[in-house]
């Protein structure tokens, strides 16, 4: 590889994020597809890192002919970078959800285990850019997602770290050719029977021509802005949930969700702002073992907060019905054979 002489935008963006996030010691975990996005990634761990141990993943989801072999050759291309620790993870891709459901489920899932080794500490680096940020907008307010689709994919999720979502994509493909690499080029990335490509091909350079440029910025600086709000009313939301705790909401019965009940009294919820109030109760669900929850399911369990007949259970996943019961609401697991009305 031809050696870069001075540091790219994509290095200090993982330069000021790992100083920003970890520690000096931390371990970090490099997902790697072989894209120019995350080829560029590599490349700027290995150069800012310093002491913190780094090591590689790639991932096979077995989708197209040849996958194998383009793992390994992402493989050696890292074990060149420097990375001595490069681990190969070949996934089966299935479930609902379609394809790029399925395969980001098989995906996450191998990067997860494949960095449990390193410790709770480690950092699963992911290099998703500025211009995936913005398609990710463009699709939730498309989808009428609420503000949490809106706020996009976050810098640092544990153990989910994304350094380069202020990085345009131009800046990683130059990175890449600055160190004389080749990226592999995804066929699926250029298939438009899928949204995001089409978005990412036919809809953001429209709104550009359109708007005027500076769609991709204004998208990302909308979703750091709705994040910061959004993380704002989780946490009033939490801290109203605690003021609000009793022994009866606050504790499950019996064996816990999958063996008794979990309740919260209504009256503790109905004068908070709709806002704060559906935040309360995707924390009380989440903390009982509910989850994934929908805007439809949240709006449903709102409902039920309100004064009147009782209504029907409400069937949230995992397996657990909300009833409401002598203004209380109650998670219980579901009866087999039984089915809210």
């Amino acid at each position: 590889m031809t050696p870069v002489d001075h540091p790219s935008g994509v290095d200090r963006a993982v330069r000021r994020w790992l100083d920003a996030t970890l520690g000096p010691d931390d371990p970090v975990c490099v997902a790697c597809s072989g894209g120019a996005d995350s080829l560029a990634l590599a490349l700027a761990v290995r150069a800012v890192a310093g002491r913190r141990p780094t090591s590689a993943v790639t991932v096979d989801h077995g989708l197209q002919d040849g996958s194998a072999d383009r793992a390994r050759t992402t493989a050696t291309v890292l074990r060149d970078m420097g990375y001595s620790a490069v681990d190969v993870r070949t996934v089966r891709v299935d479930g609902p959800g379609g394809p790029e459901a399925a395969a980001r489920r098989a995906r996450y899932a191998a990067l997860a285990e494949s960095v449990r080794p390193a410790g709770p500490a480690a950092a699963v680096l992911l290099a998703h850019t500025a211009d995936d940020q913005a398609e990710t907008v463009l699709l939730g307010l498309a989808r009428g997602s609420g503000p949490r689709s809106l706020a996009g994919m976050r810098a640092w999720r544990p153990p989910w770290g994304r350094p380069l979502l202020g990085v345009r994509r131009a800046d990683t493909e130059r990175r890449c050719a600055e160190a004389g690499l080749t990226p592999w080029q995804d066929p699926h990335n250029l298939d438009p029977a899928y949204t995001r490509v089409r978005v990412r091909r036919e809809v953001m350079p429209l709104l550009d021509e359109v708007l005027g440029g500076g769609v991709v910025a204004a998208l990302a600086r909308t979703a750091e802005l709705t994040a910061q709000d959004t993380d704002a009313l989780d946490e009033l939301a939490r801290a109203r949930l605690s003021a609000h705790a009793d022994p009866a909401a606050g504790a499950s019965t019996g064996d816990g969700p999958v063996g008794g009940a979990v309740t919260i009294g209504c009256d503790r919820l109905v004068g908070e702002p709709t806002a704060v109030r559906r935040r309360m109760l995707r924390a009380w669900l989440a903390d009982a073992g509910a989850g994934p929850l929908t805007h439809e399911h949240l709006t449903r369990v709102d409902a039920l907060t309100r004064p009147g007949p009782a209504g029907s259970a409400v069937r949230v996943p995992p397996g657990l019905d909300v009833t409401r019961r002598a203004g209380r609401l109650v998670l219980t697991p579901v009866v087999t054979g039984h089915r809210p009305g």
